[in-house]
């Protein structure tokens, strides 16, 4: 581990890091949003391709996905106009789709491409819950936390080669290493998780972008403790790369606090 932080400073130091206008945090960034948004878009219409999708015509769930998917991004794009920071949000086009799976999880690609496993719903509970989650795994995205998790895997996995020429060369291993960066799993080997950093950023402004969007953000703790025990004897898969702790729980707590102050029933 030693030897893969001096190699991610390196790295740092070299290109130099940038500033991400939302956290203040200076970040890794090797591949440019653009980029990202771009292969996104393809592996979310693959991966829909591959999965069942429900129809928000004929689904309740679906349309519960929709309808919270909808109000979250809007209350987003709200935060960012009001702070003179839209145009951090070039490029997203929001979709939301709910899929028929038993596993519990959920994750969102840069451009705004948001997935929700009907496995989840059953810990959710209730629309706010899942307003919870889905905040948490949007803040990620727009926290650029898979551009940093991507960039980290180049360096990691690729010695720093650039996306454009790591596609051309190795293109499967670099499509299922930014599959395994967004959460979604992969095959390759070990890459860092989600850091406690980026799971308290996650945390803070998803409290942040649920409450904009009309859901008490005070839900959270009951949610994250119910997902702590959703896994029975071991804990979802969801929870791989999301640590759910007490120090989590307590961190929340001082987070709500600031998150109320944009909750309006």
């Amino acid at each position: 581990m030693k030897k893969i932080f001096f190699i991610l400073l390196s790295a740092c130091l070299l290109t130099g890091c940038i500033l991400n206008m939302l956290t203040g945090r200076k970040q890794l960034s090797l591949v440019s949003e653009s980029e990202l948004q771009l292969v996104a878009s393809g592996q979310y219409n693959t991966f829909l391709n591959e999965n069942k999708v429900l129809n928000s015509a004929t689904s309740r769930d679906a349309a519960t996905v929709d309808r919270v998917g909808a109000r979250i991004s809007n209350a987003i794009t709200k935060y960012y106009d009001k702070q003179g920071k839209g145009s951090l949000l070039d490029g997203y086009k929001w979709e939301f789709n709910t899929v028929d799976s038993k596993e519990i999880n959920a994750w969102c690609m840069p451009g705004g491409k948001v997935v929700i496993y009907t496995g989840l719903l059953p810990v959710t509970q209730n629309e706010t819950s899942l307003a919870i989650v889905m905040g948490h795994e949007i803040a990620h995205s727009v926290a650029k936390h898979g551009n940093e998790r991507m960039s980290q895997a180049l360096v990691q996995q690729m010695g720093g080669t650039a996306l454009g020429v790591a596609l051309a060369q190795k293109p499967q291993q670099t499509q299922e290493l930014f599959m395994m960066a967004f959460g979604i799993g992969t095959t390759v080997g070990a890459i860092l998780p989600w850091s406690r950093q980026q799971e308290t950023e996650a945390d803070q402004y998803g409290l942040i972008f649920s409450a904009m969007a009309g859901y008490d953000p005070r839900e959270a703790l009951a949610f994250w403790q119910r997902m702590a025990t959703a896994g029975g004897g071991s804990p979802p898969e969801f929870l791989s790369t999301h640590p759910s702790d007490e120090t989590r729980l307590r961190k929340l707590k001082q987070f709500i606090p600031e998150a109320m102050k944009y909750y309006s029933p």
